[in-house]
């Protein structure tokens, strides 16, 4: 009789245990600043792939002469441009990051990127970004930097 009584108590227990070792999953704005910080770990390692990934397929860019898309045209600048030589000369980080969530798909994020090292001038200048939440996560959708 007593084990019978101690069962709920002891179910109760285990319950209350996992649920407070169990992590919260990061706000929505958390998870685009981490997918963000990710496009600059991958730049500074020469990982141009890394630095891709966080955008979709059919990303499309600021151009010169307008927006242009596909996730290769954004590969072709970087390679053409900043990755001449197989990886950048330069560091990256992003400052004065700002996160707007536009409804729970979509949001739009602006901040500061700053280019520094190999012995050259700072590079910096100002972005604004739009991001989509797909299945693989959150991940650029168009790109003005």
């Amino acid at each position: 009789m007593k084990i019978v009584n101690i069962l709920p108590a002891l179910c109760v227990f285990l319950l209350l245990s996992f649920v407070s070792q169990a992590k919260p999953k990061p706000s929505a704005e958390e998870q685009i600043r981490q997918a963000l910080d990710s496009t600059s770990a991958g730049w500074n390692r020469g990982n141009l792939q890394q630095y891709l990934s966080a955008y979709t397929p059919d990303a499309q860019e600021m151009g010169p002469n307008g927006p242009r898309g596909g996730v290769e045209v954004i590969e072709n600048t970087m390679r053409n441009g900043f990755w001449k030589t197989g990886r950048p000369l330069q560091q990256l980080r992003y400052e004065h990051v700002s996160v707007r969530l536009l409804g729970k798909a979509n949001a739009l994020v602006t901040g500061h990127y700053v280019l520094s090292g190999g012995s050259k001038p700072d590079r910096t200048g100002w972005f604004t970004t739009v991001w989509a939440k797909t299945r693989a996560g959150w991940r650029m959708i168009f790109d003005h930097s």
